[in-house]
C-alpha cells in the first residue's frame, strides 16, 4: 500500500468528519438559514463528499477484488463533481460577499432563499454533470497512452478542466479585489460620519485585507500548482509529483470550513451551544460590518 494513498485516505476521513460537522451546525440550527449560510452548506457538502470520494478511491484501489472497473470509474466521477462543486461554491461564497457590499441597500430584499436555493441546485446539477463524465466514456481505461495524471481521466480533459479552474480563481481573484475597495470606501465613510479615530479604521481595514489574504493565498497555494501541473503533465511523469501536489489540494477541503464556517460569529455560537450549553463571557457580539469582509 503506497504511504501516499494512506495519506489521502485519512485526509478524505478528516475532511469529511469535519465538514459533517458544519452541516450538522447548520441543519440543527434554525437561525442559521440565510441565503449566506446555504452556500457555505453547499461548500460543505461539496467537501464532505471530495472527502468520502478519497475515501472510496482507497477502498477500489486496495480492497475492491478483482478490480471492477464501473467501481475505479464511480469513485473517479464522485472526486470530480465534488471538487468541482466546491471551487463552484466557492465562487458563489465570493460573488455573494461582493453582491451583499455592492448592492448593499438591496441585497436581502433581492437575494432570496429561493433565489439562492435555485442558484445552487442548477450549480450542482452542472457539477454532478461532470462527475457523470467518465462514466459516460470519457476516460482512458481503453487507451492507457492517453491517461493524464488523474487517471482515469485523459489528458485533454485534465486541460480543459485545469484551464476552467484557473479562469474561475481569475475571477475570484477580481471580485476579492472589487471587495477591498468597496469594503475600505465604506470604512471610510463611517470613520467620517461617526467621527472614528484614524486607528479605528485602519484596523478595520487590516482586518479585512488579512482575511482576503487568508482566502485566497491559502485557495492558490493549495490548487494552482496541481493544476498547472495538470496542464504540462501526463501519466508518465512520476507519480510521486502528482501525489505530492494532490495532497496540498484536497487539504484545502480541510482548511475551508475553518475559513468560511468556524470564523463566522453565528457559527461559533452555534457550536459553543452545541458542546457545552453556553456562550462564553468573552465571546464577542459585535456584528460584522463591510469592513470585515
Amino acid at each position: 500500500v503506497s504511504p501516499w494513498d494512506i495519506a489521502l485516505c485519512a485526509t478524505g476521513t478528516a475532511v469529511a468528519g469535519e465538514n459533517a460537522l458544519v452541516l450538522a451546525v447548520l441543519f440543527y440550527t434554525p437561525s442559521l438559514r440565510a441565503p449566506m449560510f446555504l452556500l457555505i452548506g453547499s461548500l460543505a457538502l461539496a467537501d464532505l463528499l471530495a472527502g468520502l470520494g478519497l475515501v472510496a478511491n482507497f477502498a477500489v484501489r486496495y480492497l475492491l477484488r478483482p478490480p471492477s472497473e464501473a467501481a475505479e470509474l464511480a469513485a473517479a466521477g464522485l472526486l470530480l463533481a465534488a471538487f468541482s462543486a466546491s471551487v463552484c461554491s466557492l465562487l458563489a461564497i465570493t460573488v455573494d460577499r461582493y453582491l451583499s457590499l455592492y448592492n448593499a441597500l438591496t441585497y436581502h430584499s433581492e437575494r432570496t432563499l429561493g433565489f439562492t436555493c435555485a442558484m445552487v441546485l442548477l450549480m450542482w446539477l452542472l457539477c454532478l454533470g461532470v462527475g457523470l463524465l467518465p462514466l459516460l466514456g470519457w476516460n482512458c481505461l481503453r487507451d492507457q497512452s492517453s491517461c493524464s495524471i488523474l487517471r482515469p481521466v485523459t489528458k485533454d480533459n485534465a486541460a480543459v478542466l485545469a484551464v476552467t479552474f484557473l479562469l474561475l480563481f481569475a475571477l475570484m481573484m477580481q471580485l476579492y479585489l472589487q471587495i477591498c475597495k468597496i469594503a475600505f470606501r465604506h470604512a471610510q465613510q463611517i470613520a467620517v460620519q461617526h467621527q472614528f479615530i484614524a486607528t479605528a479604521q485602519a484596523s478595520s481595514t487590516r482586518k479585512g485585507l488579512s482575511t482576503l489574504s487568508l482566502i485566497l493565498g491559502t485557495f492558490a497555494l493549495c490548487w494552482i500548482p496541481f493544476a498547472i501541473y495538470s496542464l504540462v503533465a501526463d501519466s508518465s511523469y512520476p507519480s510521486v509529483y502528482t501525489y505530492s501536489l494532490a495532497l496540498p489540494a484536497t487539504c484545502n477541503s480541510l482548511i475551508n470550513p475553518i475559513i468560511y464556517a468556524f470564523r463566522n460569529p453565528d457559527i461559533q455560537k452555534s457550536l459553543w451551544l452545541a458542546c457545552c450549553g453556553c456562550i462564553p463571557s468573552t465571546f464577542s457580539s459585535r456584528p460584522r460590518t463591510s469592513s470585515d469582509v
